[in-house]
């Protein structure tokens, strides 16, 4: 049994249907099961971060434990409890996701959310592997209201470019270090292909979309009032070129980014109906058929989609 917590977000979600799709038996942790809506023969469990006995309950018989934490100060005591009722339950591997720039002083506080939670499942004594992914194609999501009221886009980071990803990438490469032995004792930092600014990324969607989205700089007061709001932190961080972009993910699962550049921009996410998404459809153990990243609806990840020798 391995279980997922985060399951009903956008990576662990995801995590859980390719999961499923191979046959994995697997548990998924959520605050509602009753609104959990995932496939049929995954086992949902009601769990709380914060409330031990919920842990344990969950980690009971699991093989694996996929760490998925909200971002924020918190993050540390929610990872310790996590790790402490999956090894006492007989977890041999743990795979946590944490975020790009982890450890780095440059980066301010974003830079230490996780770094707590890293070095407890690197001293837990299971197989470990941590995944550091860039920045969420899904995060784009974010500009929906802007892009529909033909208003600029926040952009927080001015000309810095990051190498961004879509969700399924960061699943794939989850997947593998979950069923994999291979992959233990290994930090991967995820990207995709191509290192992106927030004025370039809105440069696709005016191409996609066949009319102009423009990008406004917030001021640092308004910078901290967004990232208050939306992270409880109050420290921009800095977002520079990604150097390598896709190398993990091509390492982990043998084929290159399906991110490739402008996939995220989908037409019928910030400003039509939503995010397309793909449940159900997750890729067969056999490589086959290979769905959409969720946010990809322009055509463009076919070429860029390649097995790696």
């Amino acid at each position: 049994m391995i279980l997922v917590t985060g399951a009903t977000g956008t990576i662990g979600g995801a995590v859980v249907r390719q999961l499923a799709a191979r046959g994995e038996k697997t548990r998924a942790l959520t605050r509602d099961p009753a609104r959990a809506g995932l496939p049929s023969g995954v086992e949902v469990v009601r769990g709380d971060y914060a409330d031990p006995g919920s842990l344990t309950a969950a980690t009971a018989g699991v093989r694996a434990v996929f760490l998925v934490t909200p971002p924020g100060p918190a993050a540390a005591r929610y990872d310790t409890a996590l790790v402490t009722a999956a090894r006492a339950a007989g977890a041999r591997r743990l795979v946590k996701l944490s975020a790009i720039g982890t450890g780095d002083p440059e980066v301010g506080r974003f830079g230490g959310w996780h770094e707590e939670g890293e070095r407890a499942v690197r001293e837990s004594g299971a197989a470990w592997t941590v995944l550091r992914p860039s920045s969420f194609a899904a995060n784009s999501f974010g500009w929906a209201a802007a892009v529909r009221a033909g208003e600029p886009v926040p952009n927080l980071t001015g000309a810095g470019a990051s190498g961004v990803i879509g969700p399924h990438d960061i699943a794939e490469v989850a997947v593998a270090a979950l069923l994999d032995p291979g992959h233990g004792g290994r930090t991967y930092t995820l990207t995709g292909p191509e290192a992106i600014s927030v004025p370039g990324q809105a440069a696709v969607l005016a191409s996609v979309l066949g009319r102009p989205v423009g990008t406004r700089d917030l001021t640092p007061d308004e910078a901290r009032t967004f990232l208050r709001t939306v992270w409880a932190s109050t420290t921009p961080g800095r977002t520079t070129r990604s150097p390598g972009c896709g190398t993990s993910v091509t390492a982990a699962t043998r084929w290159s980014p399906r991110t490739s550049p402008g996939c995220w921009a989908d037409p019928h996410g910030p400003s039509g109906s939503g995010p397309r998404t793909t449940r159900g459809r997750s890729a067969p153990p056999d490589r086959g058929a290979r769905p959409r990243s969720v946010l990809v609806a322009t055509g463009r990840t076919g070429p860029g989609r390649r097995r790696v020798p």
